[in-house]
């Protein structure tokens, strides 16, 4: 008789907090179940992608590019993402220095897959966007964690970060914009961080997927803050920015060595991404600039109207976010922890966020509340968090 065996890796992907997504899977269940629930629990935008892209998209199909991608990328997507950053930093990047993806998931796993072996270290600010740590474990990495500071924005404390750096560590892994917290990382600080791993022969690898939506202060990326690239590692994509989350792209910039090996990871392990979705987003990359703008200010709306209408209750302290879709509330003064409030806000008011400590420890105290809904909704949600909060 057979007996099935797997690897070890299953049993680590698996072993992800199977809480993380339970208040929003049952929100799912109840809208299936007809119920009127509002989510605010997922980060997927609302937007359509615009029909400019979708255009260009169809066009490209029409022409016959359905056909195998070279595993770095399309070279006009490369060439786009390299314009874009010798526009936005100090130092000429070109498409030697960049590998596409089908998203940015997909590019932080293959640039970790080519940087750390199995038990090498990893230090990471927390609270962290819920989907690293899948990634961590199915590496088998181990991690240390750094809190921000809460009573500040969620501010990245530099000190801090550095005296938790060891001998063992090999990646210096952050977040700016910051998912879930909004918080922008200044430049200088990027800088310090920088140097100090490069003296240290740690990796600094930056998520940049929120640079397009900055709402107060100016998103500067690692490479522009940088005095030096050799150990620096972006990541970003088109998934927020232009509403495209369906269609899996990102992408990694990355000094040439590194870009070579991710070249080889990706022929042994995805074998490209679509020639007609790379076609479609390099052409989004150079006509961008009316509709992310639009996008970024509708999200600003939303954010500054949500935090206007719970600045009202008293019981619930919402974090000011200068970038990202997303609003943390520290709901401590109500009695209730995080996860506790948002089961219960779901079973009484048929509205779905996310419990902080999916983000980590230090934000057990908080839920995150998404920006994905428009006006009306999030006017709806609003009125019945108000209405919860009240109870208590």
């Amino acid at each position: 008789m057979f007996t099935p065996t797997y690897a070890r890796i299953t049993e680590r992907l698996s072993a992800e907090g199977s809480d993380v997504w339970a208040v929003h899977d049952r929100a799912l269940e109840m809208q299936r179940n007809g119920e009127d629930v509002i989510l605010l629990s997922v980060g997927d935008p609302d937007f359509r992608t615009p029909e400019p892209i979708i255009d260009n998209a169809v066009s490209h199909l029409r022409v016959g590019r359905t056909h195998y991608s070279p595993s770095l990328g399309e070279i006009k997507l490369r060439r786009a993402v390299a314009d874009l950053e010798t526009q936005t930093s100090p130092y000429p990047c070109s498409a030697d220095e960049v590998a596409v993806f089908p998203g940015a998931t997909s590019a932080i796993y293959a640039v970790l897959s080519c940087l750390l072996n199995p038990g090498d270290e990893i230090v990471v600010p927390e609270p962290m966007y819920v989907g690293y740590t899948p990634i961590f474990r199915g590496l088998d990495l181990q991690l240390r964690t750094v809190p921000l500071d809460v009573q500040n924005g969620f501010a990245l404390d530099v000190e801090a970060l550095k005296s938790t750096l060891t001998e063992r560590t090999r990646v210096l892994f952050i977040n700016t914009p910051g998912n879930p917290t909004g918080a922008i990382i200044p430049a200088a600080d990027i800088r310090e961080l920088a140097n100090y791993c490069r003296e240290r022969n740690i990796w600094l690898v930056c998520d940049e997927v929120y640079s397009m939506f900055c709402y107060e202060g100016k998103h500067v990326s690692a490479r522009a803050s940088a005095e030096s690239l050799d150990n620096i590692v972006m990541i970003d994509g088109l998934s927020k920015s232009h509403a495209m989350s369906g269609w899996r792209i990102g992408w990694v910039v990355a000094p040439p060595t590194l870009v070579q090996r991710l070249g080889e990871y990706s022929g042994a392990t995805l074998f490209g991404s679509p020639q007609f979705i790379q076609d479609a987003s390099a052409f989004a990359l150079e006509n961008d600039q009316q509709y992310v703008r639009e996008m970024r200010d509708e999200y600003l709306r939303r954010r500054d109207y949500v935090l206007d209408k719970l600045r009202k209750v008293q019981n619930i302290r919402c974090s000011r976010p200068h970038a990202g879709m997303f609003i943390m509330a520290d709901v401590s003064a109500t009695g209730l922890d995080g996860k506790q409030f948002a089961e219960q806000l779901l079973t009484e008011q048929g509205v779905s966020v996310i419990p902080g400590d999916a983000f980590g420890p230090s934000a057990a105290n908080f839920v995150r509340m998404g920006l994905a809904q428009n006006h009306s909704v999030l006017k709806r949600a609003c009125k019945r968090i108000k209405q919860f909060c009240a109870a208590y």
